[in-house]
């Protein structure tokens, strides 16, 4: 059996490779970043004794990673908290909080605070918006821009 390179591949798929240096493959930004954030936490040891420590520690990370830490991508809360739409009550009671804060302190402020929003998209190599017609099999034409010029499902 023969095989095509990787970058041939990507080429086929309409894909565009994202190289930081020239030869060096760390261009997922999200993993790279998730891997900082996982090492730095106070639950990871440095060191593992053997492979069942590294897989219980692993399971402990992940689910620090995804249901406390709170990331700053996604306006502070956590992924599980996206993902279930418990954002959305909690964004109301951040709103309360600051337009209390604001009513009793409007001199700390130089106008009423907003909580910051959760991002409609992220992408590292946005999809084109083109015609189902012109792409048979794609489901590009499924996003569109919002107003921040981020791609959102319509």
């Amino acid at each position: 059996m023969k095989s095509k390179t990787l970058s041939l591949l990507y080429t086929d798929l309409g894909i565009d490779r994202s190289l930081s240096r020239p030869s060096v493959s760390d261009d997922n930004p999200f993993s790279e970043s998730q891997f900082k954030t996982v090492k730095c936490c106070p639950l990871f040891p440095g060191r593992f004794g053997s492979i069942t420590e590294a897989r219980d520690v692993g399971r402990d990370l992940f689910t620090w990673y995804n249901c406390e830490h709170k990331h700053s991508g996604i306006a502070y809360y956590t992924p599980e908290q996206v993902h279930y739409g418990k954002n959305v009550e909690l964004h109301k009671t951040r709103e309360k909080a600051l337009s209390d804060a604001f009513a009793r302190h409007p001199e700390r402020f130089k106008s009423m605070p907003v909580p910051r929003l959760v991002p409609g998209g992220v992408w590292i190599n946005p999809p084109t918006l083109t015609p189902a017609a012109e792409n048979p099999g794609l489901t590009v034409d499924l996003y569109e821009k919002n107003a921040s010029g981020l791609f959102v499902k319509k």
